[in-house]
Protein backbone atom coordinates (compact mmCIF):
# COMPACT_ATOMS: atom_id res chain seq x y z
CA UNK A 1 0.00 0.00 0.00
CA UNK A 2 2.95 2.63 0.89
CA UNK A 3 4.37 1.50 -2.23
CA UNK A 4 1.23 2.78 -4.53
CA UNK A 5 1.02 5.54 -2.38
CA UNK A 6 5.02 6.65 -3.29
CA UNK A 7 3.92 6.30 -6.76
CA UNK A 8 0.74 8.05 -6.84
CA UNK A 9 3.10 11.08 -5.78
CA UNK A 10 4.90 10.65 -8.81
CA UNK A 11 1.87 10.71 -10.51
CA UNK A 12 1.94 14.86 -11.49
CA UNK A 13 5.80 14.61 -11.98
CA UNK A 14 5.02 11.91 -14.59
CA UNK A 15 2.28 13.75 -15.95
CA UNK A 16 4.60 17.35 -16.48
CA UNK A 17 7.28 14.97 -18.24
CA UNK A 18 4.96 13.57 -20.38
CA UNK A 19 3.21 16.97 -21.53
CA UNK A 20 6.14 19.80 -21.67
CA UNK A 21 9.02 17.18 -22.43
CA UNK A 22 8.28 13.86 -23.95
CA UNK A 23 5.33 15.08 -26.42
CA UNK A 24 7.61 18.14 -27.51
CA UNK A 25 10.68 15.87 -28.48
CA UNK A 26 8.38 13.70 -30.06
CA UNK A 27 6.78 16.24 -32.24
CA UNK A 28 10.14 18.13 -33.31
CA UNK A 29 11.43 14.33 -34.18
CA UNK A 30 8.29 13.62 -36.28
CA UNK A 31 8.19 16.92 -37.84
CA UNK A 32 11.78 16.87 -38.83
CA UNK A 33 11.94 13.59 -40.35
CA UNK A 34 7.98 13.63 -41.84
CA UNK A 35 6.97 16.24 -44.34
CA UNK A 36 3.20 15.57 -45.64
CA UNK A 37 3.13 12.66 -43.51
CA UNK A 38 6.20 11.17 -45.75
CA UNK A 39 9.73 10.63 -44.82
CA UNK A 40 12.49 13.01 -45.82
CA UNK A 41 15.93 13.09 -44.43
CA UNK A 42 15.94 16.89 -46.81
CA UNK A 43 14.72 18.96 -43.00
CA UNK A 44 18.04 17.43 -41.10
CA UNK A 45 20.63 17.69 -44.05
CA UNK A 46 19.31 21.42 -44.18
CA UNK A 47 22.34 22.12 -41.18
CA UNK A 48 24.71 20.81 -44.29
CA UNK A 49 23.92 24.66 -45.89
CA UNK A 50 25.96 27.37 -45.53
CA UNK A 51 23.81 29.48 -43.09
CA UNK A 52 23.13 26.68 -40.83
CA UNK A 53 26.19 25.26 -41.11
CA UNK A 54 28.44 28.26 -40.10
CA UNK A 55 25.76 29.00 -37.71
CA UNK A 56 26.35 25.50 -35.94
CA UNK A 57 30.05 26.14 -36.19
CA UNK A 58 29.47 29.54 -34.14
CA UNK A 59 27.41 28.35 -31.82
CA UNK A 60 29.93 25.24 -30.65
CA UNK A 61 32.78 28.17 -30.15
CA UNK A 62 30.95 30.51 -28.58
CA UNK A 63 29.29 27.58 -26.44
CA UNK A 64 33.20 26.24 -25.83
CA UNK A 65 34.98 29.73 -24.92
CA UNK A 66 31.99 30.69 -22.88
CA UNK A 67 32.54 27.46 -20.56
CA UNK A 68 35.97 27.48 -20.61
CA UNK A 69 35.78 30.99 -19.26
CA UNK A 70 33.43 30.26 -16.62
CA UNK A 71 35.52 27.21 -15.29
CA UNK A 72 38.28 29.59 -15.66
CA UNK A 73 36.68 32.37 -13.31
CA UNK A 74 34.87 29.96 -11.23
CA UNK A 75 37.52 27.47 -9.96
CA UNK A 76 39.93 30.25 -8.33
CA UNK A 77 36.52 31.82 -7.01
CA UNK A 78 35.45 28.56 -5.20
CA UNK A 79 38.90 28.15 -4.04
CA UNK A 80 38.78 31.46 -2.64
CA UNK A 81 35.25 31.05 -0.92
CA UNK A 82 35.76 27.98 0.52
CA UNK A 83 39.34 29.29 2.20
CA UNK A 84 38.26 32.21 2.91
CA UNK A 85 38.04 32.49 6.81
CA UNK A 86 34.03 33.69 7.00
CA UNK A 87 32.07 32.70 9.76
CA UNK A 88 28.68 32.82 7.23
CA UNK A 89 30.48 31.13 3.66
CA UNK A 90 27.38 30.76 2.30
CA UNK A 91 26.34 34.30 2.53
CA UNK A 92 29.05 34.84 -0.06
CA UNK A 93 27.39 32.70 -2.23
CA UNK A 94 24.37 33.68 -2.04
CA UNK A 95 25.57 37.47 -3.21
CA UNK A 96 27.35 35.96 -6.26
CA UNK A 97 23.84 34.02 -6.96
CA UNK A 98 21.53 37.41 -6.17
CA UNK A 99 21.65 39.10 -9.48
CA UNK A 100 20.18 35.54 -10.92
CA UNK A 101 17.06 37.01 -9.05
CA UNK A 102 16.91 39.61 -11.47
CA UNK A 103 14.62 38.99 -14.72
CA UNK A 104 16.88 37.64 -17.52
CA UNK A 105 16.00 40.20 -19.97
CA UNK A 106 16.63 43.51 -17.96
CA UNK A 107 20.05 41.86 -16.79
CA UNK A 108 21.04 41.32 -20.90
CA UNK A 109 19.56 44.94 -21.60
CA UNK A 110 21.36 46.09 -18.76
CA UNK A 111 24.63 45.38 -20.41
CA UNK A 112 23.46 45.70 -23.88
CA UNK A 113 23.27 49.97 -22.42
CA UNK A 114 27.13 49.48 -20.57
CA UNK A 115 28.58 48.05 -24.24
CA UNK A 116 26.64 50.70 -26.38
CA UNK A 117 28.86 52.77 -28.62
CA UNK A 118 28.13 55.93 -26.20
CA UNK A 119 27.17 53.66 -23.19
CA UNK A 120 28.97 53.71 -19.63
CA UNK A 121 32.00 51.98 -21.14
CA UNK A 122 32.83 54.15 -23.62
CA UNK A 123 32.15 57.09 -21.80
CA UNK A 124 34.38 56.33 -18.73
CA UNK A 125 37.40 55.13 -21.79
CA UNK A 126 36.95 58.84 -23.70
CA UNK A 127 37.16 60.28 -19.97
CA UNK A 128 40.34 58.50 -19.82
CA UNK A 129 41.33 60.06 -22.68
CA UNK A 130 41.80 56.17 -24.01
CA UNK A 131 40.08 55.21 -27.40
CA UNK A 132 36.61 53.77 -27.41
CA UNK A 133 35.92 50.11 -28.73
CA UNK A 134 32.97 48.73 -30.26
CA UNK A 135 32.25 45.09 -28.81
CA UNK A 136 28.68 45.62 -29.02
CA UNK A 137 27.28 43.52 -32.24
CA UNK A 138 29.96 40.99 -31.80
CA UNK A 139 30.46 37.22 -31.06
CA UNK A 140 32.80 38.91 -28.29
CA UNK A 141 29.58 40.65 -26.63
CA UNK A 142 27.60 37.35 -27.09
CA UNK A 143 30.11 35.59 -25.07
CA UNK A 144 30.26 38.00 -22.56
CA UNK A 145 26.86 37.72 -21.77
CA UNK A 146 26.95 34.54 -21.29
CA UNK A 147 29.88 34.22 -19.20
CA UNK A 148 27.95 37.03 -16.72
CA UNK A 149 24.78 35.24 -17.06
CA UNK A 150 25.57 31.54 -16.77
CA UNK A 151 28.69 32.17 -14.17
CA UNK A 152 27.29 31.31 -11.21
CA UNK A 153 26.06 27.75 -12.75
CA UNK A 154 29.25 27.24 -13.01
CA UNK A 155 30.38 28.75 -9.43
CA UNK A 156 27.50 26.86 -7.32
CA UNK A 157 28.42 23.12 -8.33
CA UNK A 158 32.33 23.16 -8.21
CA UNK A 159 31.74 25.19 -4.48
CA UNK A 160 29.41 22.50 -3.38
CA UNK A 161 31.81 19.84 -4.44
CA UNK A 162 34.86 21.86 -2.89
CA UNK A 163 32.89 22.18 0.01
CA UNK A 164 32.81 18.20 0.45
CA UNK A 165 36.43 17.68 0.74
CA UNK A 166 38.19 17.18 3.87
CA UNK A 167 40.89 18.83 5.27
CA UNK A 168 42.24 16.09 6.57
CA UNK A 169 43.47 14.77 3.23
CA UNK A 170 45.07 18.65 2.15
CA UNK A 171 46.84 18.59 5.85
CA UNK A 172 47.95 14.65 5.36
CA UNK A 173 49.80 15.68 2.21
CA UNK A 174 51.44 18.71 3.43
CA UNK A 175 52.74 16.32 5.97
CA UNK A 176 54.31 14.13 3.36
CA UNK A 177 55.98 16.90 1.67
CA UNK A 178 54.00 17.27 -1.29
CA UNK A 179 53.61 20.90 -2.69
CA UNK A 180 50.36 23.04 -3.24
CA UNK A 181 50.49 22.75 -6.73
CA UNK A 182 50.68 19.04 -6.48
CA UNK A 183 48.10 19.06 -3.91
CA UNK A 184 45.98 21.01 -6.42
CA UNK A 185 46.08 18.53 -9.55
CA UNK A 186 46.40 15.38 -7.64
CA UNK A 187 43.96 15.70 -4.75
CA UNK A 188 41.67 19.07 -5.35
CA UNK A 189 40.95 18.68 -8.70
CA UNK A 190 40.22 14.98 -8.98
CA UNK A 191 37.86 14.82 -5.89
CA UNK A 192 35.98 17.97 -7.21
CA UNK A 193 35.44 16.11 -10.77
CA UNK A 194 31.60 16.24 -10.38
CA UNK A 195 31.01 19.58 -9.50
CA UNK A 196 33.31 20.56 -12.97
CA UNK A 197 31.64 18.42 -14.37
CA UNK A 198 27.76 19.22 -13.37
CA UNK A 199 29.28 22.80 -13.88
CA UNK A 200 30.51 22.41 -17.77
CA UNK A 201 26.94 20.66 -18.77
CA UNK A 202 24.88 23.19 -17.04
CA UNK A 203 26.60 25.89 -18.64
CA UNK A 204 27.52 24.28 -22.26
CA UNK A 205 23.94 23.16 -22.55
CA UNK A 206 22.21 26.87 -22.46
CA UNK A 207 24.83 28.46 -24.15
CA UNK A 208 24.93 26.36 -26.97
CA UNK A 209 21.30 26.50 -27.70
CA UNK A 210 20.70 30.21 -26.61
CA UNK A 211 19.31 32.90 -29.19
CA UNK A 212 17.75 35.66 -26.99
CA UNK A 213 21.38 36.97 -25.70
CA UNK A 214 22.78 36.56 -29.35
CA UNK A 215 19.60 38.24 -30.45
CA UNK A 216 19.89 41.67 -27.79
CA UNK A 217 23.57 41.13 -27.44
CA UNK A 218 24.73 40.46 -30.89
CA UNK A 219 21.91 42.96 -32.76
CA UNK A 220 20.78 40.46 -35.12
CA UNK A 221 24.30 40.46 -37.08
CA UNK A 222 25.71 37.26 -35.07
CA UNK A 223 23.58 34.30 -35.86
CA UNK A 224 24.15 31.43 -33.70
CA UNK A 225 21.87 27.92 -34.39
CA UNK A 226 19.55 29.35 -31.95
CA UNK A 227 18.69 32.21 -33.67
CA UNK A 228 18.22 30.43 -36.94
CA UNK A 229 15.56 27.53 -35.49
CA UNK A 230 13.55 30.52 -33.54
CA UNK A 231 13.98 32.29 -37.18
CA UNK A 232 12.59 29.16 -39.24
CA UNK A 233 9.63 28.54 -36.55
CA UNK A 234 8.81 32.29 -35.59
CA UNK A 235 8.94 34.25 -38.66
CA UNK A 236 9.86 31.91 -41.73
CA UNK A 237 6.97 29.23 -40.19
CA UNK A 238 9.12 26.52 -41.96
CA UNK A 239 8.43 24.11 -39.02
CA UNK A 240 10.00 21.16 -40.98
CA UNK A 241 13.62 22.56 -41.01
CA UNK A 242 12.99 24.47 -37.60
CA UNK A 243 12.78 20.92 -36.37
CA UNK A 244 15.29 19.13 -38.44
CA UNK A 245 18.36 21.83 -36.94
CA UNK A 246 16.48 21.18 -33.52
CA UNK A 247 17.03 17.61 -33.69
CA UNK A 248 20.91 18.12 -34.46
CA UNK A 249 21.01 20.67 -31.94
CA UNK A 250 19.34 17.79 -29.71
CA UNK A 251 21.95 15.43 -30.79
CA UNK A 252 25.25 17.35 -29.91
CA UNK A 253 23.75 18.12 -26.64
CA UNK A 254 23.60 14.81 -26.15
CA UNK A 255 26.67 13.71 -27.25
CA UNK A 256 28.54 16.77 -24.87
CA UNK A 257 26.18 15.14 -21.70
CA UNK A 258 27.45 11.64 -22.35
CA UNK A 259 31.01 12.81 -22.34
CA UNK A 260 30.90 14.84 -19.75
CA UNK A 261 28.98 11.99 -17.65
CA UNK A 262 31.48 9.69 -18.79
CA UNK A 263 34.56 11.66 -18.11
CA UNK A 264 32.98 12.33 -14.73
CA UNK A 265 32.76 8.81 -14.16
CA UNK A 266 36.32 7.81 -15.45
CA UNK A 267 38.15 10.98 -13.08
CA UNK A 268 36.02 9.97 -9.69
CA UNK A 269 37.27 7.17 -8.10
CA UNK A 270 41.02 8.45 -7.12
CA UNK A 271 43.17 11.10 -5.91
CA UNK A 272 46.43 10.25 -7.41
CA UNK A 273 49.51 9.41 -6.17
CA UNK A 274 51.34 11.50 -3.71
Amino acid sequence: MKNFKKQLLAGPYLMWMLGFIILPMLLIVYYAFFSNHKFTLSNVLAITSEVNFKAILLSLKVGILSTLICLLLSYPLALILKNIKFKNQNFIVFLFMLPMWMNFMLRILAWKILLSKNGILNTLLFNLNLPKIQILNTPSAIIFGMVYDYLPFMLLPIYNSMAHVKKDYIEAALDLGASRTRILFQIIIPLTMSGIVSGIVMVFVPTLTSFAISELLGGGKVLLIGNVIEHNFMQGMRWGIGSGLSFVLMVFVFISMILSSKFGEDEKGGTGVI
